[in-house]
């Protein structure tokens, strides 16, 4: 209420649904910065979008304090081991996504098993297991820290956050998701070669796709796929015949 833009002549929607998930949405652009400079700052944002409505609401008991309202939202999930809320903010609205469940245990599961966490720091690994995207000072941030791994934009979850719970689903993630090196996938294509002596790109694909990171999307996969053949005939170690074939030189 203390937030709407009022001149919109728009509702304030409120929808709950039956998975203990809610979304509010309000009309108006997000006053602050960001999300996160809201976070991070604990001086509450100076400017209001309908003053004398915040303080009328305040002196009435309506609302508990000033410039606090999304800080302790995401306290509250935290504290609780929930998902935090996520935030829309195109189109002029505000929407606020909230989930009362814990959807991914492995990430409830790091969340008590690293009390220290900051809030900020929390957010962004959120924002990992999520695979949403974190800028370069923010992934330089979390890997010197040493709780991610992978490269831009694939980043995961670091070896010693998952060898502390000591948990086998997110172990074998993070198998999943760090894959092999390169030199690995190289010598299986020429090992695939020396005992067939040609392969299709299809048939290398179907030799590869599955073993690659589960991070990469299928276009990353096919791309990365192409990448090893380049290398290779690169070297000189394999080259592609007139009917698209591979084999060895």
């Amino acid at each position: 209420m203390a937030h709407q833009d009022y001149t919109k002549c728009s509702r304030i929607e409120i929808v709950e649904y039956e998975d203990d998930h809610l979304v509010f949405q309000n009309a108006g652009n997000f006053l602050p910065k960001s999300v996160e400079d809201v976070i991070i700052d604990d001086c509450p944002e100076s400017v209001y979008r309908n003053r004398f409505l915040v303080e009328a609401m305040r002196n009435l008991n309506m609302i508990e304090s000033e410039g606090g309202g999304i800080k302790k939202m995401f306290i509250k999930q935290k504290d609780r081991f929930f998902p935090l809320p996520e935030f829309d903010l195109n189109d002029g609205k505000v929407k606020v996504s909230i989930v009362g469940q814990v959807i991914d245990e492995n990430f409830a599961k790091i969340l008590s098993s690293n009390p220290t966490l900051s809030l900020s720091d929390i957010m962004l690994l959120d924002k990992v297991q999520k695979h949403q995207p974190i800028n370069g000072e923010q992934a330089k941030y979390l890997r010197k820290l040493g709780y991610i791994e992978g490269r831009k934009p694939n980043y995961y979850l670091a070896h010693h956050v998952v060898e502390t719970l000591n948990d086998a689903s997110l172990k074998s993630q993070y198998i999943k998701n760090k894959s092999f090196d390169d030199d690995y996938f190289k010598k299986m294509i020429i090992d695939y070669l020396r005992k067939f002596n040609t392969a299709s790109r299809k048939e290398i694909d179907n030799l590869l796709r599955e073993k690659l990171s589960d991070v990469l999307t299928e276009e990353q996969k096919t791309n990365k796929i192409g990448n090893l053949l380049k290398k290779l005939r690169m070297k000189n170690i394999i080259v592609v015949t007139q009917n698209k074939h591979w084999r060895l030189v």
